[in-house]
């Protein structure tokens, strides 16, 4: 059994919104799902997977500016802030945390919706009882 979780997080690194999918679909799925979950915010960041000119253009028009590297396999490179994409290492200490719980991390739930379920309890932990991260730039 295979799946693929995607997530938002907000700038300090904490858990906002989960969408889950099969291990074999794309990424442009749980961007779409997503979508209407984002937060009001300046920037988003993301890996390589969600590069599409139609995410790039949905974000544009709700005021939000893509902050995603380019696949290798795009003709015309696109531009991005690289200062600011190493920010998503925070994310990726989001997932981290999440397997810090033994449940999530050895996947023992065969059934989806409860697998799911282990993650919003973790996610709602790490929400509210982890320390926030201080930002390394403010010191």
């Amino acid at each position: 059994m295979n799946t693929k979780l995607h997530a938002l997080a907000d700038a300090h690194g904490r858990p906002l919104s989960f969408f889950m999918t099969a291990g074999q679909v794309s990424d442009y799925t749980g961007a779409a799902a997503l979508l209407d979950d984002l937060p009001k915010a300046q920037w988003l960041l993301g890996d390589r997977g969600y590069d599409a000119d139609w995410f790039r253009d949905a974000l544009q028009a709700k005021g939000i500016q893509p902050c995603i590297p380019g696949r290798r396999s795009r003709n015309e490179p696109v531009r991005y802030d690289k200062r600011r994409y190493r920010r998503r290492s925070r994310i990726e200490i989001m997932f981290g945390r999440l397997k810090d719980w033994r449940r999530v991390a050895t996947r023992y739930d065969r059934c989806p919706t409860v697998f799911f379920s282990a993650i919003a309890l973790a996610a709602t932990v790490i929400f509210w009882l982890w320390p926030m991260s201080p930002d390394p730039r403010s010191s």
